[in-house]
């Protein structure tokens, strides 16, 4: 395999793009994809949320969760289960700038509105903010770094959100939040936070008695956890998400994915596409894709069901057989 950067070459290790194979598409069946970007969105993507919805009906997936970094999604997946009965769309929010950061108030309006999940900061993090541009050679560069560029250049320069202070103990605004999450049984996803922040707020939730936490991308550049966190993590009942994407574009070697799932083991992961973007694969095929490269590192389908089925139904909050 020729290097990153070279010509016609992949990063070592990338998991490359294909077409799903029958049995991958059988075994996805009934599966959340809890990480997507669609449009509408600030962003060009490449579907929008109603023909995802269409499709993920045609091929037997039972939903997936709207992500946008910038607004709550919970009256527009509303919108999307109105229009496509077939397919559950499951509304959250990012707590960025754009809704007031670690905002209370945000959180409670959202799940009022009947959002599912709740991201910790991720483009307005403090670690976001310090370790952006960090990607390994020949990575494709994220969309939301130009958008954040542009949002600078017009003077739209926001603080980033702390979520500890300055002798690393959790915020009160963030406890708030946690104590919200809790109360309205949410899924709450450690977003773009660092390795220090992850594990407080994670230790935090559950003394908060928030049931399901999800540390988001934990192999992606900006988190990049060693192992012996994400079994810590695993440990305390925290899901570790694995991402399609990742591996996909070259930011992590897709063999120490594998690795770090065999450690974490099967019943801690949950497997999510993150997909969306114009240049990447159709969004209703990541989960089979992923399927696919499960099984040919040699997971067996029991094991990949338990990820990307059993596992994201959870989350999801469905308990239909």
């Amino acid at each position: 395999m020729k290097r990153a950067g070279e010509a016609g070459g992949e990063p070592d290790g990338m998991l490359p793009p294909g077409s799903p194979t029958d049995r991958a598409r059988e075994l996805v069946r009934g599966a959340y994809d809890l990480h997507v970007h669609v449009a509408p969105d600030v962003m060009r993507r490449r579907i929008t949320d109603v023909a995802l919805a269409r499709r993920f009906a045609e091929l037997g997936l039972a939903g997936f969760v709207l992500k946008s970094h910038y607004v709550s999604t919970a009256e527009r997946a509303a919108v999307v289960n109105e229009a496509v009965p077939g397919c559950r769309a499951l509304g959250a929010i990012a707590l960025n700038a754009a809704v007031g950061g670690l905002n209370p108030m945000a959180v409670e309006i959202a799940a009022r509105e009947g959002a599912r999940l709740v991201w910790m900061p991720t483009v307005d993090a403090a670690n976001h903010r310090r370790t952006a541009r960090d990607l390994p050679p020949g990575a494709t560069p994220p969309m939301w770094l130009a958008l954040q560029d542009e949002l600078r250049a017009r003077g739209l320069n926001t603080p980033p959100v702390d979520v500890l202070d300055a002798d690393g103990d959790v915020l009160p605004q963030a406890r708030a939040v946690l104590e919200l999450i809790a109360e309205h049984g949410l899924v709450l996803a450690t977003g773009h936070l660092g390795r220090d922040e992850i594990i407080a707020v994670t230790e935090a939730a559950v003394e908060a008695g928030v049931v399901h936490v999800v540390i988001t991308h934990p192999e992606f550049p900006q988190q990049s956890l060693p192992v012996q966190d994400q079994k810590y993590l695993a440990g305390l009942g925290a899901y570790l998400e694995r991402c399609l994407t990742t591996p996909m574009t070259g930011k992590y070697p897709w063999p120490d994915m594998v690795a770090n799932i065999r450690a974490a083991g099967p019943a801690t992961t949950i497997v999510t596409t993150d997909l969306g973007q114009p240049h990447n694969p159709p969004v209703e095929d990541g989960l089979a894709l992923m399927a696919d490269a499960l099984l040919s590192a040699g997971f067996t389908e029991g094991e990949v069901r338990r990820m990307i089925v059993d596992n994201s139904r959870a989350l999801a909050g469905d308990t239909s057989s």
